[in-house]
């Protein structure tokens, strides 16, 4: 049940306006194909999500839950092959490759959780883009915490939470430094914890 509220989250964060994007430090030529490729597979990730989420909402949807769940999961399965591909190919694609696509890649990333030494892998190769202005470090907090929950440690940012079923309302998973999660969520362009979680209310 951990994954399927962390899996939702990046829809509902993408319908709250959270998907900022960065500007790409270099300039150069840009992989048409590549991009395509990952604005379609991400397209294919958030429709099954935004269609869970007004299942949720009690929104009208011409599909059954089982249908949306059956096939969510295939598209997120088919994704972390194709991901897994684009990964071997070009290493972790930046800004200097495919533009904002990049971020639509890292959400793409977030989603292979069954599968976390690739989450893992995935995060070095981004590290390595981030040096270089290359990548979002927004994203990279998002990916760091998601990493840390999914192998049941503590998270630093307070990017992934979890919902009570009772009250509906959400709180963070478990915190590494609560006392100097505001700052740190700062240093990254991350706005304070509370207002993150009240949107999600």
């Amino acid at each position: 049940m951990k994954i399927l509220l962390m899996k939702t989250l990046l829809i509902v964060a993408l319908l709250s306006g959270y998907f900022t994007i960065s500007t790409p430090a270099q300039v150069v030529k840009k992989n048409a194909a590549l991009i395509k490729q990952i604005d379609s597979m991400f397209k294919t990730d958030q429709f099954w999500r935004v269609e869970f989420t007004k299942k949720q909402r009690k929104e009208k949807s011409i599909y059954s839950d089982e249908t949306i769940q059956s096939k969510w999961e295939e598209a997120d399965r088919i994704n972390e092959q194709k991901a897994k591909a684009i990964i071997k190919k070009y290493g972790y694609p930046g800004y200097d490759l495919v533009g904002n696509s990049s971020n639509n890649f890292w959400a793409i990333i977030q989603h292979c959780d069954d599968d976390i030494p690739f989450q893992e892998h995935a995060l070095v190769l981004m590290k390595q883009q981030i040096v270089k202005n290359n990548a979002s470090k927004r994203k990279y907090a998002y990916l760091v915490d998601r990493v840390l929950v999914n192998k049941d440690q503590k998270q630093i940012y307070g990017t992934q939470l979890s919902r009570d079923n009772k009250t509906g309302k959400f709180s963070p998973f478990p915190l590494k430094d609560p006392k100097s999660v505001d700052k740190l969520r700062q240093e990254i362009g991350l706005e304070p914890l509370a207002v993150y979680i009240k949107n999600f209310q």
